[in-house]
């Protein structure tokens, strides 16, 4: 089991989970500090964590429909006990106040979960929700703890299941272009795999590094190959085994490519986020891995930039990737000093062509030239080698780390937001004036194809965190009312809850909520997260 209280890279700001992967990061003050575990007796840890957080999530959501009320200490220590008996090995259930910290805590807010749980089969998970029912205790997921709107934290204790271990790909079909693993599986580390087998086929569901296949399927996760490939929610994953909140085991499918028997199950979990069954096993599909190549283009501004990519995504032309940096990002890439370049500070465009041939590439670059030209691109610079490619791409993936460097001793508020890709002009520019006016230093990075943008909202007071929140709350509004959503990939967890209803529509939230009570009467897997209280009861703080 991991030890230790040093920093956690996801920093919790009111259920809003932001990024600082810097172990040297300085405290805020007070409201900011670490929560530091204290080693005393597990149980008088866990009746303290359980006091705090019970009530208040009692408040939140005791208007709520679904389910809130649980096994009490009591029992919670004799499921504990149990689970021991179950698992006698040393390291498989922890109550150690270092393990709940790590899997349960950031700088900013404590939720742990009063024991860990690390399963490495099916028939463990079946083992442990069982155990769960029995003493009503409820269980969150957890494996590459790389979730941004706080989807692993517990807010009312109990298990804490770490699927870390059931980390294996299973099996892999070449000629079919797809594999089964277990939801452990890092998605670089199965394309590292693929690459060392020399397989011309990889997985192109690309989030952040360290996502895991169960937490990216069940927040229906995308990156940067979105445009070009879809998300999860797409026809990536072809079926998975889950156990359900009773313990039962169900697979939604085979593994032919398509099928028309009955209706789709399998999605049902993506994007559920852990709240209806805990994927085991997952089937997903491949794609071919084709000749790429890199470009960069500056523009004036946003708008110019987000309109040529309108008409470049509307010629149909081999686009994998295009990605929009503003002028404040460039500027932090130089400040950075990782570049292998000194950028313009301008408003800029990173295109990734595909293609089977050379020909194919250089014919899309050279319409897509043309596109940018006419909206005032300049500097179009087109990579000669694989080498030049890669260092023009890793300029965009060190966003997190160049938008940190223009605040020395930060914090980074990391948000994201989509629309139709006709909107993301108006969408754009309105939140970088938004805030410009608020005082609040920021850049925005957008998958702009498919319609997507990240804001980093840089911050170094609790003055400046209000008013982010009031930026963050503006811009979610904003893209709601252009016939978007307030989370492009990141998912909901608790940070984006209050908003489902404005996007959905109570009528759907509550078919949501719906299939939670019958799936889930208890509320036992991953409560406190996706399912948004009545609109009557949500708090509006912002």
């Amino acid at each position: 089991m991991r030890s230790g209280t040093g920093p956690d890279p996801l920093l919790a700001l009111d259920g809003h989970v932001v990024l600082d992967p810097r172990p040297s990061a300085p405290s805020l003050g007070r409201s900011w500090s670490t929560c530091t575990a204290v080693h005393c007796s597990p149980y008088a840890f866990a009746f303290a964590s359980f006091v705090s957080a019970a009530l208040g999530y009692y408040f939140a959501t005791s208007q709520d429909l679904l389910n809130s009320q649980y096994g009490s200490l009591a029992d919670f220590q004799q499921a504990i006990a149990e689970l021991r008996e179950i698992f006698p090995a040393e390291d498989t259930v922890s109550t150690d106040p270092d393990d709940l910290h790590v899997h349960g805590s950031s700088e900013n807010d404590y939720h742990p979960a009063f024991c860990c749980v690390l399963p490495q089969s099916t028939e463990d998970v079946v083992k442990i929700v069982k155990v769960a029912n029995k003493y009503k205790m409820p269980i969150t997921p957890y494996s590459g703890g790389t979730s941004l709107e706080g989807h692993f934290r517990s807010p009312i204790g109990g298990i804490c299941l770490d699927m870390s271990r059931m980390d294996r790909v299973l099996e892999i079909h070449e000629a079919d272009s797809d594999l089964v693993c277990q939801p452990g599986a890092q998605w670089m580390e199965i394309n590292a795999l693929l690459k060392k087998k020399a397989m011309n086929i990889y997985l192109q569901l690309d989030p952040g590094p360290g996502a895991t296949i169960g937490g990216m399927i069940s927040t229906g996760c995308s990156g940067t190959n979105a445009v070009r490939y879809g998300t999860a929610k797409a026809e990536w994953i072809l079926n998975v085994t889950v156990v359900l909140p009773s313990g039962e085991v169900i697979k939604t499918r085979r593994r032919s490519r398509k099928s028309s028997a009955g209706f789709d199950t399998t999605k049902l979990f993506v994007g559920a986020e852990g709240t209806l069954g805990i994927i085991t096993e997952a089937t997903i599909r491949l794609a071919p891995l084709l000749p790429t190549a890199v470009a960069v283009v500056q523009f004036p501004d946003v708008r110019k930039a987000t309109e040529a990519v309108t008409e470049v995504m509307n010629q149909g032309v081999g686009i994998q990737c295009v990605e929009l940096c503003d002028d404040d990002f460039m500027r932090s890439t130089n400040i950075y000093g990782m570049s292998q370049r000194k950028w313009p500070e301008k408003d800029s465009l990173f295109f990734k062509f595909q293609g089977p041939t050379p020909r194919a590439i250089q014919e899309t670059a050279s319409i897509v030239k043309a596109i940018t030209k006419k909206y005032g691109g300049t500097g179009f610079e087109l990579a000669k080698t694989d080498k030049e490619a890669a260092d023009l791409w890793q300029d965009r993936k060190n966003a997190l780390y160049s938008g940190l460097a223009l605040v020395p001793g930060c914090r980074g508020w990391s948000t994201d937001v989509c629309v139709p890709v006709s909107r993301l002009p108006d969408l754009v520019y309105e939140t970088k004036k938004d805030m410009q006016e608020s005082g609040i230093t920021s850049t925005i990075v957008g998958h702009v194809g498919d319609g997507n943008f990240h804001a980093l909202l840089l911050i170094n007071s609790d003055e400046q965190l209000e008013i982010a929140r009031g930026v963050v709350h503006r811009m979610v509004k904003r893209a709601i009312a252009l016939d978007g959503t307030c989370t492009g990939e990141h998912g909901v967890g608790i940070g984006k809850r209050k908003y489902l209803i404005d996007e959905l529509g109570e009528g759907t939230v509550e078919l949501m909520k719906t299939v939670k009570r019958a799936m889930d009467p208890y509320n036992l897997f991953n409560p406190g997260k996706l399912y948004p209280d009545s609109k009557t009861t949500q708090p509006e703080k912002h």
